[in-house]
């Protein structure tokens, strides 16, 4: 089958394609200017784009044609698309058509939490070793793109509430076909769509339905809108809820079928918490994922993974070693001592929820927002009152200009710097900015080593991260696939073993203010064991401290990755790793054998074998 994607640079649909592909279809798609993950991810996987739209871009006659939903009738390959007689499709619809009929639909909705608890979902299964298919609305750091084409008999989707196409004006999810969903939470959301929050209720009402009798349905017990829609399930209804350590009835780990209580004690950068099933403890779990919310998260992935047959053990390795989502809390670098942040929220509540998590994982320095107003929920007015109270955790808030303000009418267009006055009005200075380039500015006069800049953005702000390490200077980064050609060759340069990336390995890089890389350095999990290796600094920006920027870094991620011993080998660094990272010296053999038989763990004739407790005190 040969399938046309218009608008394939979404997140819905360049996922879509990769599925596509991966089920045995021929798939191209067309689309403006792509941006990062979506347009890393179709390079990765082969998929043509056709740059613009045109009515030739369908000369290889498709099949079928998928509309996204940002296109109109008008649309110049709509337009041809029918002169052609072409079939029209949503992706919701073609997914219907052709894979579900084959899977087992497990669906994950509600207005906020839907990327991060289908990832987790996914994952879950997989290292369960149940091999799911799965369509995610973002990408998962585990798994590198938004889509899996498994063997297995169940599929995990991102259930989304909003429009389908111009032609189907119904939610997404009424085509998924649910067996087993989730409902995270009811908000008003999406007003573009939505005229009230009862219309947002109709539209879960109805997608629970869908559920049939002997299928599930997982909700927050303590959201009030998905606890009403779930009255009208036809099927079973387990609840989950995080306790709140208070010792009152809400804090009864049998309150709830599936109950989590946060740990007082402090894991090596991460969350520890115990579960708790229908109130029989299944142990501690740890997470790097910050904040109630993403254990909320957690819980509702678990109970279903626990409907599907995954192990207790299973989940508990599985929880430990999620990344978390690309534009979730993604670190994006640091440079001159300032952490760059990016997260996806745009809803009053997401902003909330975000803002506060990352204050508390970075409690020191000074916490500055940049909000971009981009989605069509941001845009509109009706939520200036909620974003006014969303921002208490920051230090200072800069409003970016508002992205296509003439998609919004007027009369319901927000003004950034209306809101700007409103959130200085609760407390907290905030400032709105004509362009990027002024906001960025402003940021880079006001920050100082210690301090964390969010981004908070459901596109690419203009490049405003970007703008900002580079304006920083040699900034501390996680590698992306463009970058490893540059890495394999500064590797290559010391006659190094390439690093294979994979869902176990984490690479760091500096990247040089005009885009060359000049450093990088690797992290391999196993177990709570890593390998450190292939720490490489170009031979004209030695002995400028860069090395040890990379290790420092690449050791505080496996502190918050809950690795309790990383093991390197080295020939004539021993000075440098044991007298800057208190490494010592370490035996073959109380090393994982896995680490022993990698390739990039060798041991030559000078060769010296250390390790270091990630926990070792290296500096602020």
């Amino acid at each position: 089958m040969k399938v046309h994607l218009i608008g394939i640079g979404g997140t819905g649909m360049g996922a879509f394609a990769g599925l596509l592909q991966e089920a045995g279809h021929d798939v191209r798609g067309s689309d403006t200017q792509l941006f990062p993950p979506m347009s890393t991810q179709l390079a990765a996987a082969k998929i043509p784009v056709f740059e613009g739209f045109a009515a030739e871009n369908l000369d290889w006659e498709p099949d079928f044609v998928v509309v996204g939903n940002v296109c109109g009738r008008e649309h110049v390959e709509v337009v041809a698309a029918q002169a052609r007689g072409l079939a029209l499709e949503s992706f919701p619809s073609l997914l219907e058509k052709v894979v579900l009929p084959e899977r087992r639909a497990l669906v994950v909705a509600g207005t906020h939490g839907k990327t991060t608890t289908s990832s987790l979902l996914t994952w879950m299964l997989q290292v369960a070793g149940q091999q799911p298919s799965a369509l995610v609305g973002g990408v998962p750091i585990n798994l590198g793109r938004g889509y899996l084409f498994g063997r297995g008999p169940s599929i995990v989707l991102e259930g989304d509430e909003y429009d389908t196409a111009f032609f189907d004006k119904g939610s997404k999810f009424f085509h998924y076909r649910p067996f087993r969903a989730i409902v995270t939470s009811v908000e008003f959301d999406h007003a573009d769509i939505f005229a009230d929050l009862d219309a947002v209720k109709a539209a879960f009402v109805r997608f629970v339905e869908l559920i049939p009798p002997e299928g599930d349905l997982v909700v927050c017990a303590d959201d009030a809108g998905a606890m009403e829609v779930s009255r009208t399930a036809r099927c079973k209804v387990t609840t989950y809820r995080v306790l709140d350590g208070s010792g009152s009835g809400d804090d009864d780990p049998r309150s709830a079928d599936y109950t989590c209580r946060v740990e007082p004690k402090r894991g090596r950068g991460m969350m520890v918490f115990e579960v708790f099933e229908h109130g029989t403890s299944l142990g501690e779990f740890q997470t790097t994922l910050v904040g109630t919310y993403n254990l909320g998260n957690v819980l509702a992935a678990l109970a279903v993974a626990r409907m599907e047959g995954a192990s207790v053990a299973a989940l508990h390795d599985a929880v430990r070693r999620f990344l978390g989502v690309k534009r979730r809390q993604e670190l994006l670098g640091i440079a001159s001592g300032i952490r760059v942040v990016t997260d996806f929220a745009h809803h009053p509540t997401a902003v909330r929820l975000t803002t506060t998590a990352i204050r508390r994982r970075f409690p020191n320095g000074s916490l500055y927002v940049c909000f971009e107003p981009r989605s069509a929920t941001s845009r509109r007015a009706v939520f200036t009152e909620g974003y006014a109270e969303s921002f208490a955790a920051a230090s200072r808030v800069h409003v970016g200009p508002l992205f296509r303000p003439e998609k919004i009418p007027p009369d319901q267009r927000l003004d950034p710097q209306q809101l700007a006055k409103a959130i200085a009005a609760n407390g907290v200075e905030a400032m709105a900015h004509a362009d990027v380039d002024e906001l960025a500015q402003a940021v880079l006069a006001e920050a100082a080593p210690g301090d964390t800049i969010l981004l908070l953005t459901s596109g690419s702000f203009g490049g405003l991260g970007e703008k900002i390490l580079k304006a920083l200077g040699d900034a501390v980064m996680f590698a992306t696939p463009e970058d490893l050609p540059a890495v394999h060759a500064l590797c290559q340069s010391y006659a190094l073993a390439p690093t294979i990336p994979g869902d176990t390995t984490e690479t760091l890089i500096i990247r040089e203010p005009e885009g060359a890389v000049v450093g990088c350095v690797s992290l391999r999990m196993v177990g709570a064991q890593a390998l450190l290796f292939n720490l490489a600094i170009d031979r004209e920006r030695r002995g400028e401290g860069l090395g040890w920027m990379l290790a420092d870094g690449i050791l505080r991620r496996a502190r918050m990755l809950g690795v309790q011993q990383v093991y390197l080998v080295t020939t004539d660094a021993t000075d440098f790793f044991a007298g800057k990272l208190g490494a010592t010296p370490a035996s073959v053999e109380e090393i994982d054998p896995q680490i022993r038989r990698d390739p990039n763990f060798v041991l030559g004739d000078r060769a010296v074998c250390m390790k270091i407790d990630p926990s070792y005190k290296r500096g602020s």
